[in-house]
């Protein structure tokens, strides 16, 4: 064999040993905005963190060797746990020891939008692992619904130290919770669930019930409890459903199977039976799917923080193969319209940090009593939808175009390295999971006729309409369909307008004149929605180097 044959060449670098924070000012911007008191030394230890090649190594193992049921032991016992490769829990001991979880609610003012930020780069590294840690993190403030087991369980739920064992609640370091609302007939119409749940007395932990039924989705089913809704007297209600019980024993909680999921791969997602498994009232009766909305709105947070970050991602991998791969004698970053796809892509990666982390702001300042004129508790209500609708449809589009900058090299798997691959196949989740595009779409609507939505709105575009009067008719329009009502059939059409005209306007005001330039030109003006349509005279050499990804330490 000629080895000259084989002499590899005009191939990029791993991008591993980076510090992810180090190389974004686009995020590191929007967090000056948002909290202009935020200490960045601990999100800079994530950042570096996660842009480890050991921690890339771990992601790698986490999703080549993903989880296993083991329904039985050697001798035909019902055991019904799932086992994961050691990098699984490798990850979940740094997302927890990172405050990820539950810890923002007991941190104070800034703590959510401090934890939005480690949350994306986390997601940059491993996405998947996020799945319990998202859950654990919405889950608290529904738990106060029930005072006995909130004072039990929150210290365990916010406690920074991983604990993967499966013992009894008061006998582990830390906690973590999951969520059952989907069953087969109903889907995203949690009112068609069959569920049953059968009073059973009062303890300790409150009103007891039996839980009889199934959930189609029980996303990671080794949590230590779980949120479930299930049909009671009263109707439709929220419980609380623990893997052990009080006394050591396991409950009646029966994992079907593993779902074989296109992606996500490192997380468990399953299908169970409960038969008469032990559960307690959260709340009121037939107030469960109020109680499940709230849960689904902190989770719909981190859908958008997590497809920003793996925007991110796909953007940093796409410019760094772009400044070392050669093609037609020069390097793919010198070819003109590569530069404008790269630079549209950089575009849409900093207005999805943008969005979200505002989002993150009014989660923040209304759940810290920072909000005396309800502003921040209206525009929340609003941008849930909005971020979760837009930032996530993008997100699938957006990694197909970053895989077309790695060619070939991006569409390959090779045993879990090829980490464009990955995020691809990730995508779809986050637009998926806690309502699809349609449902983000009514719920906007939904947002829309109470209070004051026009002048919430107003208030956040009111940059946009200084920055010229041709952006401000845009504005004046799109409030004037806000006011005027908007027929189910155009809400994605208003949920894009929206969304779309906030962006620029946050750009406005921490992004940099080439970025807003470039963004209110193709996303307004001319309305693109395809990659690579950079209008002429944009300043795309300024857009790729404000997104230039860090180098290797």
């Amino acid at each position: 064999m000629n080895p000259g044959t084989h002499e590899v060449f005009n191939q990029s670098t791993p991008f591993s040993d980076v510090n992810l924070l180090a190389g974004n000012p686009a995020l590191a911007d929007a967090l000056r905005f948002n909290h202009p008191q935020l200490d960045l030394t601990a999100l800079h230890a994530v950042g570096a963190e996660t842009g480890s090649a050991a921690m890339q190594r771990h992601a790698r193992l986490a999703n080549a060797f993903p989880p296993q049921l083991r329904s039985h032991d050697r001798f035909g016992q019902r055991i019904d746990q799932v086992e994961f490769h050691p990098s699984y829990h490798h990850l979940l001991r740094a997302a927890l020891r990172h405050r990820l979880h539950a810890t923002p609610w007991t941190a104070g003012t800034g703590a959510h939008i401090e934890r939005a930020a480690a949350f994306m780069l986390f997601t940059e590294c491993e996405p998947s692992v996020l799945c319990p840690v998202s859950m654990t993190y919405a889950v608290m403030p529904a738990l106060r619904a029930n005072a006995a087991i909130h004072s039990a369980w929150a210290p365990g739920l916010a406690s920074p130290r991983y604990d993967g064992r499966f013992l009894p609640h008061d006998r582990k370091t830390g906690l973590m919770m999951g969520m059952g609302m989907t069953e087969k007939q109903g889907g995203s119409d949690v009112r068609a669930n069959t569920t049953r749940a059968d009073h059973d007395g009062d303890d300790a932990w409150g009103r007891r019930y039996r839980i009889s039924g199934h959930k189609w989705f029980l996303s990671a089913p080794m949590c230590d409890a779980f949120l479930i809704l299930a049909q009671a007297a009263g109707g439709l209600s929220c419980f609380f459903l623990p893997r052990l019980l009080p006394d050591g024993t396991v409950n009646a909680i029966a994992i079907q199977r593993l779902k074989h999921k296109l992606g996500n791969h490192a997380n468990a997602s399953s299908e169970v039976e409960f038969a008469a498994a032990a559960a307690w009232l959260v709340g009121d009766q037939g107030r469960g799917v109020a109680q499940i909305l709230a849960m689904g709105a902190i989770t719909r947070l981190d859908c958008a923080l997590g497809s920003a970050g793996l925007m991110r991602h796909a953007l940093s991998l796409a410019l760094h193969h772009a400044g070392q791969r050669q093609a037609f004698g020069r390097r793919l970053c010198e070819q003109p319209l590569m530069r404008n796809v790269l630079a549209d892509l950089a575009l849409e990666s900093e207005a999805a940090t943008a969005l979200a982390l505002r989002l993150a702001r009014a989660v923040d300042r209304s759940e810290n009593g920072d909000d005396a004129d309800g502003h921040e508790a209206a525009i929340r209500r609003l941008l849930t939808p909005l971020a979760k609708f837009w930032i996530c449809k993008r997100g699938s589009h957006f990694a197909q175009e970053a895989m077309e900058c790695l060619g070939g090299n991006g569409y390959v798997e090779e045993q879990g390295e090829g980490v464009m691959a990955r995020i691809y196949r990730e995508m779809p989740l986050n637009s998926i999971w806690e309502g699809a595009g349609n449902i983000m779409a009514l719920d906007l609507l939904r947002a829309l006729r109470h209070g004051d939505a026009a002048g919430a709105l107003a208030h956040e575009l009111a940059p946009l309409c200084a920055a010229g009067s041709h952006l401000a008719a845009r504005v004046d329009a799109a409030l004037h369909d806000v006011d005027g009502g908007c027929d189910e059939a155009q809400a994605r059409t208003l949920a894009r307008r929206l969304a779309l005209l906030l962006q620029a306007a946050l750009l406005r005001q921490h992004a940099t004149d080439a970025v807003f330039d470039a963004f209110t030109r193709s996303r307004i003006d001319a309305a693109n929605d395809v990659f690579g349509l950079l209008p002429a005279g944009v300043d795309l050499a300024a857009i790729i180097a404000r997104a230039a990804p860090p180098t290797a330490d």
